[in-house]
């Protein structure tokens, strides 16, 4: 495993690869990695012939009551990992390879997008987050892009992004990787107490049971979401969204339709978790 720090470095380095006829596989992270950024990285394997994987705890789209210094940095287990994992380049950047004095330029997304669900409770979050995936893909060049369910949100935005901006990408979604009791594994769920993760379990076991609800017609979506929310606000600290959505538009439903998600954001103690399903009637 290669590992860079500079942008420009890795550019040249993936130009060559593709020259070579190379397929590149593309795996955005920041770092604190479990198995849900391991199983990216085997799916990025299986489909390429080279896998790059970038750790930049970007700062733009953190607010300002955000966790951005506490955000887990652990780079050398993360190394480890991804060397296990036979990752062939990792890329490393600093906040000032990333956005140079004078930096300027911002990707925005339309707010039907980013201001709803957790763009709403993080203004300016989907903003941060779009325009670093542009620039990492700007510096990764025409790849495969892996991204995980459990940020549904982000990456029905990303695809807008590489859509709109005629972007040579193409956006893989893979599934949300949980731990056995069924909890979406997370770099945060390791600031749970024990007791907390307990109560934790509650967000996906809630979601889980409104998609069985949901599917099985026990009645209006309004009348289920609001049962789940009942139900979910009886285990976790704070609730800031339980929704079920239109996959594509993230527009919330009143009424059923073949393709459906439903999403939620919760704090359990000082710890904010999202988790989401999907339903397909």
């Amino acid at each position: 495993m290669k590992l860079i720090h500079n942008p420009q470095k890795l550019q040249r380095l993936l130009r060559k690869e593709r020259a070579r006829g190379k397929r590149v596989g593309f795996v955005p992270t920041m770092g604190a990695l479990h198995d849900g950024h391991l199983s990216l990285v085997r799916a990025a394997n299986l489909e390429n012939d080279l896998t790059v994987v970038s750790i930049f705890v970007n700062p733009t789209q953190f607010g300002p009551k955000e966790d951005y210094l506490k955000y887990p940095r652990v780079i050398h287990a993360d190394k480890k990992k991804l060397q296990q994992a036979k990752v062939d380049y990792l890329f490393c950047p600093s906040a000032a390879d990333m956005y140079p004095e004078g930096y300027a330029t911002f990707v925005e997304v339309a707010p039907g997008l980013t201001g709803v669900l957790c763009g709403k409770y993080r203004p300016g979050h989907f903003r941060g987050v779009a325009t670093v995936v542009t620039k990492l893909l700007n510096i990764i060049g025409v790849c495969r892009l892996y991204l995980g369910a459990k940020d549904y949100q982000q990456v029905t935005i990303l695809r807008r992004v590489v859509r709109d901006l005629d972007m040579a990408i193409q956006v893989r979604m893979r599934p949300t990787v949980r731990e056995k009791d069924g909890l979406a594994m997370s770099s945060r769920n390791r600031f749970l107490s024990s007791a907390e993760r307990q109560r934790a379990l509650s967000i996906s076991r809630t979601l889980l049971a409104l998609k069985q609800d949901l599917l099985e017609k026990k009645g209006t979506v309004t009348a289920l979401r609001d049962q789940a929310l009942r139900q979910l606000r009886k285990s976790v600290d704070q609730v800031q969204y339980l929704e079920i959505v239109d996959p594509v538009t993230l527009c919330s439903l009143k009424q059923a339709q073949r393709k459906m998600a439903a999403l939620a954001a919760c704090f359990v103690g000082k710890t904010r978790l999202i988790d989401n399903v999907t339903i397909t009637l």
